[in-house]
């Protein structure tokens, strides 16, 4: 299709053997008679790209309008312009938790949702839902065979099969790229991917519950607001007019940083090279002005400025040229960060200064060598211009995309704490050490999400009312925030994609909106709702770049609770459980984990999410408790008063009643209480006295 993105090429690095073998193993999914065809194909697109994809397995645009005939071909089919995308639940075929799987996988391929649709990457430059179009149509069609006692195994995109399990059991267990320690790098990782048998899933892409550039921005529009609230003591009752935040990259993140700067009421300036990237978001509504000039962008800025209007200006054009022009021109920069795709900056993530984009891209096939020379230089530049800008005033954080981590290895090692290593953080703040860990994490608030399978609009509007009932805006500033936010949200033209919402909240309060939901189900007020979250939340992910950066007892190197959450979720029987490395910093820095579970009005999820929600959250608050964290200790103490008490939060409605108890949601409310370990304080005069004195 044209004016569709393709993904660059990956390198191509494999010997005679494994290009061989990489053959082989992509040809197992395909019937013998089709491998003289297929074979030439294959090899010429692991050369050319790196990665085996099977473009001619991909669906083609379908030649029927009848749902049922679609549906005979394994769920996979495309609409008459070749776009796969999300369908009402209706349109697919199987049980009722499959067709809501196969809804958000196609969803995560839409041409306006994926970045590069044709390479199964969804957002991230690298997060794909699959490895290749064969595993796409087998995971469709055991989807659409499976019955409500099996459970699929996916492995980094490969369904290894259905196996038999129980009524209760996941659906679906999948993980990505989760390599052996001693392997578990980039350049194994490059490799086993050429060989067709690792898949990056980033988060929500191999995770299967992304909701487009509306996923992040939430968070973003939060960690805009407290970055005010924080650095410039703006009152919590007021927004950002008048400030101007500047930063980079406009894809399917980063892409939420003008849209969240909007609803804060501010002024900002986000770079981005790839001008397709930038219509994308001014077609949606997400960016309002666009412009080469930054003589122009800063004036439009000034003007917003001045006049205490929000205002969200993209700029084509290299992020290092515009700190540049701030440093020249003297410019007044309050917030400042990066999102560009530095977990794989030499993979295309990140565009060094003096190339425009196609021109990098050439360069990264001809020259892989000499692109990542100029990856590092520009990076050295950039974070010297930043330093710059720091020293007038400017408040500049990372993004948890590895930008940091990259200026490190680019030899810039004075951006480490330390000095030496990056162990003890840098010298400049992650956005979830200063503000999203002790303010949300911490207390449990995190990136909760759902999709209502039926993609009518008016079940969202009552989604989003349900919502609204079962916050007290009164009870703390978060809560306060988040109802806005969900009050707001049909206004401010967030849905690109399915019909989906994201909304911070605490365990509490994800329970009484997952609730509350499932009795619209069963009432018949709306179709069925697939819940879930971001992987990057307060229990799901493990790393010491971006989620547990604010963990500093040395456990933030450990990644033993998102496979808790993981396991935990599987054991409370989520419709889907999913485990990944590498999320938004890179592979070997992150584990990170997440669940999608389909309401379907019974009696048997309202015992799930009694059990299974809470849980998801209060493992974590759990964990960030331990390791001293002050607002995880007064939450799980609360938390343990309330088991303590029989009084717990997770069968309660927002009305305060209670909701119907049959069986299973009696069974649950009869478990016994829980109670989450705390520690004991320790004197660190007495401490430093033993550890340091004669």
């Amino acid at each position: 299709m044209p004016g569709i993105r393709r993904a660059p090429g990956r390198g191509y690095t494999l010997s005679p053997r494994q290009t061989v073998l990489a053959l082989k193993n992509a040809l197992r999914y395909v019937p013998p008679a089709l491998h003289e065809a297929t074979a030439p194909e294959f090899l010429a697109e692991l050369r050319e790209r790196g990665r085996i994809y099977g473009y001619r397995f991909r669906p083609q645009p379908e030649t029927t309008t009848h749902a049922g005939d679609r549906a005979r071909d394994a769920g996979a089919w495309a609409d008459g312009d070749g776009n796969i995308k999300a369908r009402p639940i209706d349109e697919y075929g199987g049980i009722l938790e499959a067709r809501a799987l196969q809804l958000n996988i196609d969803n995560n391929l839409d041409f306006a949702v994926a970045l590069y649709p044709y390479e199964l990457v969804t957002y991230g430059e690298t997060g794909q839902v699959f490895q290749n179009w064969m595993q796409y149509r087998l995971v469709k069609q055991y989807l659409e065979q499976m019955t409500e006692t099996q459970t699929l195994v996916v492995a980094s995109g490969h369904p290894v099969g259905l196996f038999p399990t129980h009524r209760d059991a996941p659906r679906v267990i999948n993980t990505n790229g989760l390599m052996v320690g001693e392997f578990d790098n980039p350049a194994d990782f490059h490799e086993a991917a050429q060989l067709g048998v690792a898949n990056y899933g980033q988060m929500t892409a191999g995770g299967w519950m992304y909701i487009g550039p509306q996923g992040i921005v939430h968070g973003t529009y939060l960690t805009l607001l407290n970055a005010g609230r924080l650095y410039l003591g703006i009152p919590p009752d007021h927004d950002l007019a008048g400030v101007l935040y500047v930063s980079s990259g406009m894809g399917g993140m980063s892409g939420a940083q003008p849209k969240a700067a909007d609803i804060a009421g501010a002024v900002s300036i986000v770079a981005e090279v790839d001008l397709s990237r930038i219509e994308t978001r001014r077609e949606q509504g997400w960016v309002q002005r666009v412009t080469s000039d930054l003589g122009q962008a800063f004036s439009w800025a000034a003007a917003a400025r001045a006049a205490r209007n929000s205002l969200s200006v993209a700029y084509h054009g290299n992020v290092v040229d515009l700190w540049q022009y701030a440093v020249d021109h003297d410019a007044r920069i309050e917030l400042a960060s990066d999102q560009t795709s530095c977990h794989a900056a030499y993979e295309g993530g990140y565009v060094p200064q003096g190339l425009g984009f196609e021109a990098a891209r050439a360069l990264l096939v001809a020259d892989p060598g000499e692109f990542r020379r100029l990856v590092d230089k520009s990076l050295r530049t950039q974070i010297e211009l930043i330093g710059k800008m720091a020293a007038r005033g400017t408040h500049f954080w990372d993004y948890g995309n590895s930008f940091l981590k990259a200026v490190f290895e680019a030899g810039v090692y004075e951006v480490a704490a330390n000095g030496a290593d990056t162990k003890e953080g840098f010298v400049y703040p992650s956005y979830v050490e200063h503000i999203m860990g002790p303010l949300c994490f911490d207390r449990g608030y995190g990136p909760f999400r759902w999709v209502c399978c039926s993609l009518d609009p008016a079940d969202l509007a009552a989604t989003d009312a349900a919502a609204m009932g079962c916050i007290d805006p009164d009870r703390c500033w978060q809560d306060r925030d988040n109802f806005n936010w969900v009050r707001d949200a049909e206004k401010n033209r967030l849905v690109v994609g399915s019909q989906a919402r994201i909304l911070y909240s605490d365990a509490e309060g994800r329970v009484h909106i997952a609730l509350a939901f499932n009795d619209l189900v069963r009432r018949g007020k709306i179709g069925p709702v697939v819940i879930g979250r971001d992987h990057h939340d307060v229990s799901g992910t493990d790393s010491p770049y971006r989620e547990t950066s604010n963990i500093r007892d040395g456990s933030n190197v450990m990644a033993d609770m998102a496979f808790h959450c993981w396991a935990g979720n599987a054991a409370r029987g989520m419709t889907l459980v999913v485990a990944s490395n590498g999320g938004g910093v890179g592979i070997g820095r992150a584990i990170n984990t997440g669940f999608g579970l389909v309401l379907d009005g019974s009696e048997r999820v309202d015992a799930i999410i009694r059990s299974a929600v809470e849980w998801d959250v209060m493992g974590g608050v759990a964990r960030r408790a331990w390791a001293r964290n002050e607002g995880a200790l007064e939450t799980a103490a609360a938390w343990n008063a309330a088991q303590a008490a029989g009084d717990s939060a997770s069968g309660v409605s927002a009305a305060g009643g209670e909701f119907p108890r049959g069986a299973a949601s009696a069974r649950a409310a009869a478990q016994a209480p829980g109670h989450i370990t705390l520690p004991h304080p320790v004197d660190d005069e007495l401490l430093e006295e033993i550890a340091h004195g004669e």
